[in-house]
């Protein structure tokens, strides 16, 4: 039996961009899958099961193996599916892109975050280490419609938290990270990647996404 028609599973959580990576990958390979939604608060045991080490999602099984970490997972569905690659076919490229994707979980979505998150003392310093995040990132995009180029790959999806869920928190934290003023390259790159069929497909509502940040927010 082909790989394709065998068991494929997302456990993951809807509000979760880390859970959307692999969402969105799926999408982009055409991967028929079945979701189950986790509860963060009261996690299942098929979770602890299958990522004992992190306890949290996404965990993508397939045929009954379990994937953790959502880069990781990206990669691993690339690998698989080949058709639509995500990853450049050139060695340097394809490593150039893992150190990208590698570099926004490590650097930039942190600060990002922290900026969104912040209180009101360490909020300038947050919001300047968060825009300086931004700068490397529209230096690295320059002016391709991708950062994979003509195509979405690797680093636009492990980015993809900036281009829907940052324009979400600014708004709920008040602050002008993203704008066209400040990025235009990168503010155009985000309207590109959420504008693309697939991926609006695969993006989680953003009314409810508000909702539920803008909740946490006033707890």
């Amino acid at each position: 039996m082909a790989w394709e028609q065998e068991e494929v599973r997302l456990l993951g959580k809807w509000a979760s961009p880390f859970s959307n990576r692999v969402d969105l990958a799926l999408k982009l390979k055409g991967v028929c899958y079945k979701y189950s939604e986790e509860d963060l608060g009261n996690k299942s045991d098929e979770l602890l099961k299958y990522n004992p080490v992190h306890k949290k999602v996404p965990v993508l099984v397939h045929n009954g193996n379990p994937i953790a970490e959502s880069l990781v997972i990206v990669e691993y569905i690339d690998e698989t599916w080949k058709n639509n690659p995500l990853l450049p076919q050139h060695p340097y490229e394809r490593a150039l892109a893992r150190f990208w994707a590698k570099t926004l979980d490590d650097k930039i979505l942190p600060a990002l975050w922290n900026a969104c998150w912040s209180d009101e003392k360490g909020r300038e310093k947050a919001v300047e280490e968060a825009l300086e995040a931004l700068k490397i990132l529209q230096e690295t995009l320059k002016d391709k419609r991708f950062f994979g180029g003509e195509s979405i790959g690797l680093v636009d999806i492990a980015a993809s938290f900036i281009g829907y869920w940052v324009p979400i928190l600014q708004e709920i934290a008040g602050l002008d990270l993203l704008t066209i003023h400040k990025f235009p390259n990168l503010y155009k790159w985000s309207q590109e990647f959420v504008n693309h069929p697939l991926i609006k497909e695969g993006l989680p509502p953003r009314d409810e996404l508000f909702a539920f940040f803008k909740a946490s927010a006033s707890k």
